[in-house]
């Protein structure tokens, strides 16, 4: 048997690739500089697989910034927009293009936008967006694939690289016109791929992954007559090389057929997310292919229950030989921290729960852990597994009966305001007296290095609290003043108190647990640390009233309360994997509710209710879609339906396709909701042409992830798109997401231009009045 791994984390075990990528867009280190970070980090990533004995190595898991970004450059699939800079350049595949595609670019004469971003099927990673529109030809522009195999055998270990397949880069880019068609596209492209694998080849590699982890979705007939015609034509072009065929994140369904009948040599499958699809898989695989089965779960931090693996394991080997099965991850480690030998304070994370746990490269032993017990090397390894297993289930700091009791006692009351919309829309609007198009922000402010380095002193105990507390405060006093000066209309107080949107409440609830250096990547360089929900949760104090409260005693106009939501929670933590995550979703519900009632008994009028991955935590499948709706939307109404009419609710869904569940998204009976819709210039706003949404909205008028300032006139045109769609009674005004990850000149003047193009609204619609 052999052992398989299909991606490991790119960003450092310190999170040195993000710090290497900001230095240089800042001017503060060189190109070189940065390249020779990456190529540490590359040989630090080889070096620990090698050492553990992983057989199938991957290379091209690597990435500055995103792996569908890479595959745009390594294509030519450039967008338009971006023809001129990269006709401006020496060299087209250089950084400045590549991170002008995910960033924008405003400078030398050139100004764009940056390339749309969603997240990666159901997780918390966010990919670029690939863009075709009829002129679109594709080219080999940068072979980074080969690049990095000839790197890696330079210090010789023989490396599987990985690159996305061709079918799923097409389904999950977006077509600008209604004339291009995607068996054309994919004409195009394949001869490039094609080219990229025969030099593989010619370099010497033997084995290539291939992951098309569309292969989980629903599929009309013609994008399944794709991957048909895709894989014939590669397979004739590459008859020599092993192709192995990966599927993640779900099961592969009504796609068996079509995917076991494609010319490979292995197909991985995800036995952590869909373990009953073995059984169909085992009776459908023709002789020959190889199946890699993903046991190891690549998306949580628990330990793998060995027992459970080895019965899947067992029943391929029972099937196929044994020579024919792969020992793998589910999917990449991406999604998970480095190293959690790296944890060792056990004030943070006790060893009690330290013991349950299991990072990337714990994971990269579990494989082999799983493959030497098979091969009856190591008994005392499963009997260690199955203690832990045991202790796991029976520990007590798990399980809270008063929570249990209390999620037992809900009604249908506890899930529903007062009165409808209308009643309580006239309420707020005669509370608030705000004016048409009233602006605000998604919360938070630019953490400033002095800002983090005032939370990293207070932890380290090198200020006081109180002195914490005052600068936090001034902080505060600032950001309002700011906010007054610009004529804001709807303030917040900016969370500078804040670390991150779910950990600084995972912090204050019980049932949650920290790590100081389980980072994952969640896009380019922004990098989040994950809260680990191992027990029933529940909320002991308040949480956010002190400082809400003080920023409204500051100013006599509306002072957001800003809080994460039920479902966010779950979906950007590491969740306990023995009890359902609707019942772990519904306890978090119950925490955030109190906190809302005590916000609205601290004068707090209007209070926001983050709910940015809900859309993220749709099953793939929409079979399953209403049984996850169904209770996503009630945790978030429990959330929020303590308080009184007058008290305006907003919620915030930023970079995600939800047109699909409007109906669901009305269903949630916020008063308002605020959107991402610049980078895909009010696109997503087309539903409301066919869907008669009821409540307020704030679509995105600039991208907040971008360092261009977008112009007055830019933020204004969008608003303008917006009113053909919306009442001009129920639109807000705001930016696509928070700004903490932002720099404060830049974020003052795209702010300034923002209020400005509000005002123009406010005349413009007075005058058709």
């Amino acid at each position: 048997m052999q052992t398989n791994i299909l991606g490991y984390p790119r960003i450092g075990s310190n999170r040195e690739l993000k710090k290497a990528n900001e230095a240089y867009w800042t001017g503060k280190i060189s190109l070189e500089k940065l390249q020779l970070t990456a190529r540490q980090l590359r040989r630090q990533n080889w070096e620990t697989l090698h050492q553990a004995g992983i057989d199938l190595i991957p290379s091209n898991d690597f990435s500055y910034y995103d792996q569908i970004l890479d595959m745009c450059i390594m294509t030519g699939a450039i967008p338009a927009r971006f023809q001129a800079l990269k006709e401006s350049l020496v060299t087209p595949s250089s950084p400045e293009l590549y991170f002008a595609m995910a960033r924008g670019y405003q400078k030398n004469g050139f100004d764009a936008t940056a390339m749309e971003m969603t997240k990666w099927f159901d997780t918390n990673y966010h990919y670029l967006v690939p863009e075709f529109d009829a002129s679109q030809e594709f080219s080999l522009l940068y072979n980074k694939c080969l690049e990095e195999f000839k790197e890696a055998q330079a210090i010789g270990i023989h490396t599987k690289p990985v690159l996305v397949g061709p079918v799923s880069f097409l389904l999950l880019g977006k077509i600008k016109e209604e004339s291009l068609q995607l068996p054309a596209l994919l004409d195009k492209l394949l001869p490039v791929y094609i080219q990229v694998l025969q030099s593989l080849y010619q370099a010497g590699a033997t084995w290539i992954q291939i992951d098309e982890p569309t292969l989980v979705l629903d599929l009309t007939p013609a994008q399944q007559d794709l991957f048909l015609q895709a894989y014939a034509k590669i397979r004739k072009a590459v008859p020599a090389l092993k192709l192995l065929l990966t599927t993640y994140f779900g099961g592969l369904q009504d796609n068996t057929a079509l995917t076991t009948q494609l010319p490979v040599d292995a197909l991985h499958i995800d036995l952590v997310r869909a373990p009953e699809q073995l059984d169909t898989l085992l009776a459908a695989l023709p002789a020959g292919l190889q199946l890699s089965v993903g046991v190891v779960n690549g998306r949580n931090i628990w330990k793998n229950n060995y027992d459970t693996s080895l019965l899947l394991i067992n029943k391929a080997i029972a099937a196929l030989g044994r020579e024919r099965v792969l020992i793998a991850t589910s999917c990449s480690l991406l999604h998970t921290p480095y190293d959690l030998e790296l944890e060792t304070d056990e004030s943070v994370l006790t060893p009690q729960i330290k013991n349950w746990m299991a990072f990337a490269k714990q994971k990269v032993y579990e494989v082999i852990a799983l493959k030497d017990i098979l091969n009856g090397h190591d008994e005392l390894l499963l009997q260690t597994n199955q203690h832990t297993m045991q202790e796991r289930a029976t520990a007590a700091i798990i399980h809270k009966p008063a929570v249990k009791a209390r999620l037992a006692a809900l009604t249908p009351a506890d899930a529903a305001r007062k009165s409808i919309f209308t009643a309580r829309q006239k309420a707020q609007e005669e509370v608030l007296q705000l004016p048409l198009f009233p602006t605000t922000t998604i919360g938070s402010f630019p953490q400033t290095e002095d800002i983090r380095k005032l939370r990293a002193d207070l932890k380290k105990g090198d200020i006081t609290k109180e002195g914490y507390d005052t600068a936090i405060r001034k902080a505060i006093q600032d950001s309002v003043q700011l906010q007054e000066s610009l004529r804001i209309d709807v303030l917040v107080h900016g969370e500078f108190e804040r670390n991150d949107m779910v950990e600084y409440f995972g912090e204050q609830l019980e049932g949650f647990v920290f790590t100081k250096n389980g980072w994952v990547q969640s896009y380019g360089s922004r990098c989040v640390k994950p809260p680990v929900i191992y027990g029933d949760v529940q909320r002991s104090t308040p949480m956010t009233v002190e400082w809400s409260s003080y920023a409204q005693s500051l100013t006599n106009k509306p002072m957001k309360g800003m809080l994460t939501g039920p479902v966010t929670i779950l979906q950007w933590s590491f969740v306990r994997d023995d009890q359902p995550r609707a019942e772990t979703t519904l306890q978090i519900a119950l925490a955030i509710r109190d906190e809302v009632v005590d916000l609205e008994q601290a004068g707090i009028r209007v209070i926001q209710v983050d709910e940015p991955a809900i859309r993220e935590g749709l099953p793939l499948r929409q079979a399953d879609w209403q049984s996850y709706l169904d209770w996503a939307v009630k945790a978030f109404r429990v959330s929020v339906s303590g308080v009184e009419d007058a008290t305006q609710i907003h919620t915030h869904m930023c970079y995600s396709e939800f047109n699909d569940i409007i109906s669901n998204i009305a269903a949630m009976d916020a008063d308002v909701i605020t959107i991402e819709t610049s980078r895909s210039q009010m696109e997503l706003l087309e539903v409301f042409s066919t869907f008669h949404y009821p409540y307020e909205i704030g679509p995105g008028v600039y991208d907040i992830h971008s360092p261009r300032v977008p112009t007055v006139a830019e933020m204004t045109e969008l608003l303008e798109k917006a009113i053909q769609l919306l009442p001009a009674r129920n639109i807000w005004v705001n930016p696509d997401c928070g700004l903490k990850t932002r720099k404060w000149p830049e974020t003052e003047q795209a702010l300034r231009n923002m209020v400005a193009a509000a005002r123009n609204m406010r005349v413009a619609v007075q005058t058709m009045v």
